[in-house]
């Protein structure tokens, strides 16, 4: 009978535990480095370390779980949208020195260690690496990627979909795919049946590459470009990816409407005012076909920053068929849904009117 007794406690005092203390709930992901990465329960403090991964965190509206950034995400707060939506993550414990040089690299263990991360998000890091590090600080690192670097590329999507799974927002991961997709889709529907002659043609100038440039630093896979199906004579000319263009062979080329990126529109501005003859010699500055888009490669690409860039391009090459897209709206629709907060204006403190002619060549 004791022995009966004891039997019917111990069940029910282990019932009582377990109800008091949930078993772990156990689950598994493959990253994008082909690693099955396994987790106990959601986790709740996350880190996100190398290019793009923070951006997407906060497109997973996860800003709650952040605990610490790097400090490569302090410097120039006003070039991402995703940063002026969230400036208290600027308050946050620095995790490391982040930047393009600690790609694939170990990070700050002692940083990292000291904010107690759940998981680790982090781009562009080998599979021997990433198994390495998780065997020496045991805390599940995932690693997603962005694609190459400078353009927009589908496998951002595998990234958003990882993510969504791990921190379980994996409706969040389809909404926020679906909504580029469909704005995509709008963009491409609206430009479609155009005939390639009637098509001007069309340079961007002003593209970071690893620092500013002025008018000869162009991108012949310039997303907003490709979205808006536009004719990129640079692209024409059978060059590929990022490329810097003699300024004869833009005279030569003298394309209908020139777009400057404004992350390089000072450059310009101060070229313009050195050597005007070059400038005035070109059909677009002498019609003031000549508009700014904003910069929308600051560690990896600002998927929103495309999308309002592509808009802005549709509107000034075929206005017909934008007739009811305002450029600034937009552009606040898209922050709002991707970011949280509406920041257009922000973004045009820094980098100036979107679509509009710069200042330099007004009246």
């Amino acid at each position: 009978m004791k022995t009966a007794r004891f039997v019917i406690v111990f069940v029910m005092l282990s019932l009582f535990a377990t109800s008091i203390c949930p078993a772990h709930e156990e689950s598994a992901v493959t990253d994008l480095a082909g690693r099955k990465v396994r987790f106990s329960n959601t986790p709740e403090r996350i880190i996100c370390i190398s290019p793009g991964t923070l951006r997407l965190a906060i497109y997973l509206e996860a800003a709650e779980h952040i605990i610490g950034v790097e400090d490569m995400e302090k410097r120039f707060p006003h070039t991402r949208p995703y940063w002026l939506a969230n400036p208290e993550l600027g308050r946050l414990p620095s995790i490391g020195p982040g930047g393009p040089m600690t790609i694939n690299k170990e990070p700050d263990l002692e940083k990292v260690l000291a904010v107690q991360p759940d998981v680790i998000f982090i781009s562009y890091m080998s599979k021997e690496l990433a198994d390495t590090l998780q065997q020496k600080i045991g805390i599940p690192i995932v690693v997603i990627s962005y694609g190459p670097f400078g353009t927009f590329n589908e496998v951002v999507f595998d990234s958003l979909r990882l993510m969504g799974k791990v921190l379980k927002k994996e409706r969040r991961a389809h909404t926020v795919i679906d909504y580029i997709e469909n704005s995509r889709k709008d963009i491409a529907s609206r430009v479609s049946n155009i005939d390639e002659k009637f098509k001007p043609s069309v340079y961007i100038g002003g593209i970071g590459f690893k620092g500013s440039h002025g008018i000869e630093s162009t991108e012949t896979r310039y997303a907003p470009f490709i979205w808006a199906n536009s004719k990129n004579i640079a692209t024409a000319q059978g060059m590929n990816g990022h490329v810097y263009v003699d300024k004869e062979k833009i005279l030569q080329w003298n394309p209908d409407v020139v777009f400057i990126d404004s992350g390089g529109n000072e450059i310009i501005r101060q070229d313009f005012i050195k050597k005007p003859g070059f400038y005035q010699s070109l059909q677009a500055f002498q019609q003031k076909r000549v508009y700014l888009l904003h910069s929308f490669n600051w560690y990896m690409t600002n998927l929103g920053t495309v999308i309002a860039n592509a808009y802005a391009v549709g509107k000034k090459l075929y206005p017909d068929r934008f007739h009811d897209v305002d450029p600034p709206q937009k552009s606040d629709e898209i922050y709002s849904f991707l970011v949280g907060r509406p920041v257009y204006h922000q973004m045009s403190i820094s980098f100036g009117q979107l679509g509009k002619v710069p200042a330099y060549l007004k009246p």
